[in-house]
């Protein structure tokens, strides 16, 4: 009887210990420091420069520095499978080695000095990895065929109902290729010093081996980790990032004429409600397969591309560059060729410069729970105009976007939006109060930062 009550008050004390009124929180790890203003920048080895290796794209290190990015994420660097190849230098998708470089690019030698170079200029790098499938000469697929999923025919297959017919699937139900898989994941920061993966299709492989990698990953380091995928369950214990394609779905339908800037509300309203305060969101306009198979941002875009540019930055999230923007590349980039993308002057590149420092000093505009709320301020024309403000104690940003072809005299009801500020386009000083109005044209902005 003794035994029996103390073990029934050891168990009321662990239930009062754990108590389930008590809010929980749902990310259950912290993002690294570094990543609290931090903007990314995608290299697309093969076209970034006329020879399309690492020690060419090394020499841009100091103009990237320049430009104000922070995260240099690379395509996969691993060799290409030849089998079933698409193209003459296939897709670097389809991977044949995870623990080995691709030729085409250069060497490990020259790979690690890249990265160290990168350091040296306090710029981090991560690698794009793709978990879900291997090329069909892997070098995994000769010595483990057990690792694959298999058909009703006893053959390995391609992702069911993609065109993605140059790869194979993996089968996570093996552990013995969760194990080698994790470590490879391992190698390449604990023995190369990468700060972290962009993670392809990362939907396809099971969140528990994510939620584990990331573990056995923030063990070694700090280290970023961005989903091409969209879920709020990848950011509780895994994904310091997600793709926002529900934004840019719904931003291309404004600039097509399809919908209005009301349609943006959704996005909004899951973001602050269903998604944690403590998610980035990575917002684009462009990248390797927008650029490759939909079109150029000027294509998808038009005439609002400035707008949607600016909109990335200045919202809640985590803003992408693809390589090739800051020069206004108007050329859709082959995938399977070189294709060399042609550098150029252009007022993109004093554009994303503003954008990113304006990104990194104000604190109202940094990522997640290090930044401020986006706070809808109501205006006189809802359909055209979409309206917020961000700010905290310090900072404050008072953004108004004409999300139409037509000119809009745009009002604003309420005080959220009061205040004196700098024009970021002009430099100049105004002063809004509740009679303002402003006249603006098709896809035009206004950002205003407050004064000090």
């Amino acid at each position: 009887m003794i035994k029996f009550l103390l073990m029934a008050l050891a168990f009321c004390g662990a239930a009062h210990a754990a108590d389930p009124y008590q809010p929980a929180p749902y990310v259950q790890f912290q993002h690294a420091e570094w990543t609290k203003n931090a903007s990314i920048y995608q290299i697309n080895t093969r076209q970034f420069t006329p020879e399309g290796t690492f020690r060419a794209a090394e020499r841009e290190l100091p103009r990237l520095k320049a430009l104000g990015v922070d995260i240099l994420w690379l395509m996969p660097i691993h060799p290409i499978g030849e089998a079933k190849r698409k193209g003459s230098l296939g897709s670097p998708y389809a991977v044949r080695d995870y623990l080995a470089v691709n030729p085409e690019f250069g060497t490990l030698a020259e790979f690690r000095h890249f990265v160290d170079a990168a350091h040296g200029l306090g710029l981090h790098v991560i690698l794009d990895w793709v978990g879900n499938h291997t090329s069909w000469d892997s070098v995994m697929y000769a010595s483990h065929p057990e690792w694959y999923e298999k058909d009703r025919h006893g053959k390995p297959h391609p992702t069911p109902w993609y065109d993605w017919d140059d790869i194979i699937d993996l089968d996570y139900s093996q552990p013995a290729l969760r194990r080698y898989m994790t470590e490879a994941l391992r190698y390449w920061v604990r023995d190369v010093g990468i700060d972290g993966y962009r993670v392809d299709a990362a939907g396809l492989v099971p969140q528990d081996f994510w939620d584990n990698a990331a573990a056995e990953l923030r063990a070694i380091k700090p280290v970023f980790l961005l989903a091409e995928w969209e879920s709020r369950d990848m950011h509780a214990k895994a994904f310091d990032a997600t793709y926002a394609w529900t934004w840019w779905d719904a931003l291309h339908a404004v600039a097509d004429g399809k919908t209005d800037a009301t349609s943006l509300y959704t996005y909004y309203a899951w973001n602050q409600k269903f998604y944690p305060k403590q998610a980035y969101r990575m917002l684009y306009t462009t990248n390797h397969d927008k650029n490759a198979w939909e079109g150029t941002e000027f294509e998808i875009f038009g005439p609002a591309v400035d707008a949607a540019i600016v909109f990335s930055f200045v919202s809640e999230g985590m803003p992408l560059i693809y390589n090739g923007q800051e020069a206004g590349n108007r050329k859709r980039l082959a995938f399977f060729e070189r294709d060399a993308l042609q550098w150029q002057a252009s007022p993109y590149t004093a554009l994303y410069t503003r954008l990113l420092a304006l990104k990194k000093q104000n604190t109202a505009l940094w990522n997640g729970e290090w930044g401020a709320t986006m706070e809808q301020v109501p205006n006189n024309a809802p359909k055209q105009v979409f309206s917020f403000v961000r700010q905290n104690a310090r900072d404050k940003v008072f953004a108004v976007f004409n999300l139409s072809a037509q000119p809009v005299q745009a009002s604003f009801r309420d005080d959220l939006h009061v205040g004196r500020y700098r024009d970021f386009s002009t430099g100049a000083a105004l002063t809004v109060d509740s009679d303002t109005r402003f006249d603006m044209a098709p896809w035009s902005y206004k950002i205003m930062i407050k004064a000090d």
